[in-house]
């Protein structure tokens, strides 16, 4: 009887486990139509036409997604760069805006994004090897951000000197894949080996 108690919990944790990527992307699709629906009904709020509504919810969503293209091509509107000077003027708006654009770069398309380089450091004691995205630089120290799975937008921030760290082939698409996927998602496996080596030198 406790054989098959065990049997039905260790399946079910599976099935659990199976279906947690269809149950991502639903909840970004059902957070994507929360959004455009109740954009819709804002707009929809000040005509109460549905003609009208219509036709400014899809010209707002051309514009938006014309936007997203001419900032995926490093050309920014003459409107956005305005607005991004006008929020520079503004002490406190500005910092909040300067950091959450960097955090959003951070995770961004490999072209722009903040992350210099790929390390892996000995995390939280030797022996322990993490990955981290290298922000920035001041010498010979690094500042090293250390996301955490299976959400790589949360995580912490390291300063270490650049002789604890080894630096890693990966690009951020790889690493940041490796981190979502708990480390299913590895192809450059010989790095665990290069790792390995060190711990026994």
């Amino acid at each position: 009887m406790l054989f098959f108690i065990k049997s039905i919990l260790k399946y079910f944790i599976v099935g659990v486990l199976s279906v947690i990527p269809l149950v991502i992307v639903i909840q970004v699709m059902v957070f994507l139509e929360t959004i455009l629906r109740e954009f819709f009904i804002y707009i929809y709020g000040y005509s109460n036409n549905i003609f009208v509504t219509t036709l400014a919810f899809t010209l707002s969503f051309i514009t938006i997604a014309y936007t997203g293209y001419r900032v995926t091509k490093a050309e920014k509107l003459w409107a956005l760069r305005q607005l991004e000077l006008l929020i520079n003027r503004i002490p406190m708006i500005r910092t909040i805006y300067r950091v959450s654009t960097k955090l959003v770069n951070l995770l961004g398309n490999q072209e722009k994004s903040v992350a210099k380089e790929i390390v892996f450091l000995e995390y939280p004691k030797e022996g322990l090897w993490v990955p981290g995205y290298v922000t920035n630089k001041a010498g010979e120290m690094l500042i090293v951000y250390v996301p955490t799975s299976p959400n790589p937008t949360s995580g912490f921030t390291l300063i270490v000197h650049q002789s604890k760290v080894v630096k890693s082939s990966m690009n951020i698409e790889a690493v940041t894949s490796f981190i979502v996927s708990v480390g299913v998602d590895l192809d450059q496996k010989e790095e665990l080996a290069m790792l390995a080596d060190i711990n026994h030198q």
